[in-house]
């Protein structure tokens, strides 16, 4: 008599190798893509030149100081006319105009009355430091922007009310920060959670899988088709993200890659034109819940 086979033995069998397999796939793939993560992040220290001093509150009525600072290791940003600036204060989402600034660490200090506050430094460009301080309303504009800045990253609530002091350019002792000498881009100006990929890691196959490509859109500026562009700016709809604390952003000369964790968005495309990273920003809209990516063009 022939011997029989027990068919659900081989198919358990068979089932085993192929999900020993697939592990096995997966191990190689999650390899595959921590041997292509990109190298640490190079930054450099700078000594801001001190510039002025703002004083401000937040909502709880804390008394708090602002050094508005210069460096040329900061770029500028897009030069703007004021007729353009009012025209962008207009528009539904002005947030598509970003000032490179570097926002230092709180320091304790202490204020003519002998009592204890906290200061916080900007730096920026000593060109756009000069427009600032020459013009009222880009004063005005860029103290908004900081004021956002601040808040966002130190997760402070700020009253709008501030007043320049006389006689004044620092409040406290300058100290050095560190900046990135190259690039990815920092979405204005948050810091990464445990909860986001900051730590220079991708997502496994698993959570690729389970991403969702967001809506984007990309225009270049000028939009004259006949004319290199100085500039590329994409808006990205993500509007299941709360913060962009949970945001990567990382930014090549041709590609734009973003996550959202956990596991909402992955997107990675390549763009039309070779831009310049470490000259490019973002800024996540907490209300529109869109990302915008400014990015300036390489010459032709």
């Amino acid at each position: 008599m022939a011997a029989t086979t027990d068919r659900s033995l081989l198919s358990a069998e068979m089932k085993e190798e192929e999900e020993e397999l697939y592990e096995q796939l997966l191990l190689q793939a999650a390899k595959e893509m921590q041997g292509s993560l990109p190298p640490a992040q190079e930054s450099k220290q700078i000594i801001p030149q001190p510039g002025f001093c703002v004083k401000a509150k937040t909502r709880s009525s804390e008394k708090i100081f602002i050094n508005v600072c210069k460096s040329d290791q900061i770029p500028p940003p897009p030069d703007l006319s004021e007729e353009d600036l009012v025209i962008l204060l207009e528009s539904e989402d002005p947030s598509g105009y970003r000032i490179p600034m570097s926002l230092g660490e709180p320091h304790a200090e202490v204020d003519n009355s002998g009592n204890g506050c906290t200061a916080y430094d900007i730096v920026i460009n000593p060109t756009f430091y000069n427009k600032i301080h020459s013009n009222k309303l880009f004063m005005e504009f860029f103290m908004t922007i900081g004021f956002e800045g601040l808040e966002n990253k130190y997760n402070l609530e700020m009253s709008r009310e501030w007043r320049m002091l006389k006689n004044r350019k620092f409040l406290g002792s300058v100290v050095e920060q560190n900046i990135r000498s190259k690039s990815k881009p920092i979405i204005q100006e948050l810091k990464s959670s445990t909860t986001s990929t900051g730590n220079g890691t991708k997502p496994l196959v698993s959570e690729v899988e389970s991403c969702v490509e967001p809506d984007y859109t990309i225009v270049a500026e000028p939009a004259d088709q006949h004319q290199h562009p100085s500039f590329l700016v994409a808006e990205i709809s993500l509007p299941k993200v709360d913060s962009a604390r949970s945001l990567l952003l990382d930014l090549g000369e041709d590609r734009i890659v973003l996550w959202a964790r956990p596991d909402l968005y992955h997107l990675d495309i390549y763009i039309p034109y070779n831009v310049i990273p470490e000259e490019s920003g973002s800024q996540f809209n907490r209300n529109t819940r869109v990302l915008t990516v400014t990015m300036p063009v390489q010459p032709a």
